[in-house]
């Protein structure tokens, strides 16, 4: 409702509760670039990381106070948000964050969900991207499809390096999709013949 409080996510708990969860939350995001957890607090933690990271980037003395205030071990966590953080996403007006649904481990679970910092060393976008052209190249595809050119557009365009970082990645990838082939080829070759195949020869 326009001019009202803006909606949240009680998530069962009260208020403390939920603030206390949160917290929590995005100190691990901060600190391992990456967690899962069930769809309702993904994104709710993601709006508290977007304007902790929009802190980082202000790098006043009053955002830094009002960050030391959410962290719970803000010794180990203010100076990167501050520093790699506050750099890497320098450039970037918005969207440092990114929820991804993901399957859950048991039936009777919540919808789960994966809460990344983007352009980082765990962002699982730039990965599938990476992923999914490296074998469309081992099959001979180089064309990009539309989907293709916006994911590439989407994981490159803020990120350090760029092109040239996601052309890396697909090497990599390149070579780990030949040595699985090589050993599942090598596999079939060493297995034993069968009880069938031994009385054909």
């Amino acid at each position: 409702m326009a001019g009202g409080a803006a909606k949240y996510r009680h998530l069962s708990r009260k208020s403390s509760h939920r603030q206390a969860l949160l917290r929590n939350l995005v100190t691990s995001l901060i600190k391992h670039e990456s967690i899962t957890t069930t769809w309702p607090k993904a994104k709710e933690a993601q709006r508290l990381a977007e304007k902790l990271i929009t802190l980082g980037k202000k790098n006043t003395e009053q955002s830094r106070r009002s960050a030391i205030s959410i962290f719970f071990t803000p010794h180990a966590i203010v100076p990167k948000l501050f520093g790699p953080l506050r750099e890497r996403y320098a450039n970037r007006p918005g969207g440092y964050t990114r929820v991804l649904r993901v399957e859950p481990k048991k039936d009777d679970q919540a919808p789960s969900a994966i809460l990344e910092l983007v352009d980082g060393p765990k962002d699982m976008k730039f990965a599938m991207t990476a992923r999914t052209l490296a074998r469309k190249r081992e099959r001979g595809i180089y064309s990009l499809t539309e989907l293709d050119s916006m994911n590439v557009r989407k994981v490159t365009n803020f990120r350090k390096g760029g092109p040239e970082s996601l052309e890396e990645a697909i090497k990599k990838f390149t070579l780990e999709e030949r040595k699985k082939k090589h050993e599942n080829e090598e596999g079939q070759e060493q297995k034993p013949a069968t009880k069938s195949e031994k009385g054909n020869q």
